[in-house]
């Protein structure tokens, strides 16, 4: 990514704030000077303040009746569960489909030119697994609407702190290190990434000046970090 945006007065909309790549993203948001307001749309308030920071409250069973609030310029949508959480196959599309699937509906609608999706290695509407099935089945629905930009991301085991227990994910995670490392790096797609890592290379890559539908693996994710030296974002 040759040219970015340094400095902008752009509104970013942000889904899953709470999860673990939305915090980190709440946090590049604040502070990438490329925002002069991210609006954050929760269950329930965040315990902090910001003077970039508008905070809604909403009903995400109700998407419909917050229409007017989700413009702006940039939409990162970091919502995500797992089976064990939600309890059900059903309860589960709800939440990694039905509510991504509204959000953009809602956002192509008023005219959001970029959308940026938190997705998983492996999403295939045709895999034999639900969780890639789902996962693979909204990246596609995505993928038809008429935004200037879509941007993927496409991690595989997330590393990071959670406000949860999620230790099964921990333990693959460090499995999955070890293991790319005892193969010089032949798993590279799979292998485990830092949550902040996606988090900024979601922000990064919203001041490019790439339209169209741009896919990022986990290996990509990091050598766009790795490679980023304009935003100052730290």
């Amino acid at each position: 990514m040759e040219v970015q945006i340094i400095k902008d007065d752009k509104t970013a909309l942000l889904f899953g704030a709470t999860g673990l790549v939305g915090r980190y993203c709440l946090d590049y948001l604040l502070a990438s000077p490329a925002y002069k307001k991210v609006k954050v749309f929760v269950r329930k308030e965040l315990d902090f303040e910001n003077e970039k920071l508008e905070q809604h409250k909403i009903d995400f069973d109700q998407l419909e009746n917050y229409q007017d609030l989700i413009k702006g310029d940039d939409l990162f949508c970091c919502l995500g569960t797992t089976m064990k959480k939600a309890g059900s196959k059903a309860s589960f599309r709800k939440v990694d489909y039905e509510y991504g699937f509204q959000i953009a509906k809602i956002a192509e609608k008023h005219g959001v030119n970029q959308f940026l999706l938190v997705s998983s290695v492996g999403a295939d509407a045709d895999s034999i697994f639900f969780y890639n099935q789902v996962k693979g089945e909204l990246e596609d629905s995505v993928k038809k609407m008429k935004f200037w930009a879509t941007h993927i991301f496409q991690p595989s085991v997330l590393l990071g702190e959670r406000n949860e227990n999620r230790w099964g994910e921990q333990l693959a995670g460090r499995l999955a290190k070890g293991f790319d490392f005892l193969t010089g790096g032949l798993l590279t797609k799979y292998s485990p990434v830092e949550a902040e890592v996606v988090a900024k290379a979601m922000v990064i890559a919203a001041q490019g000046f790439n339209s169209g539908i741009s896919i990022y693996p986990s290996h990509v994710l990091q050598k766009l970090v790795k490679n980023e030296d304009s935003l100052r974002l730290n």
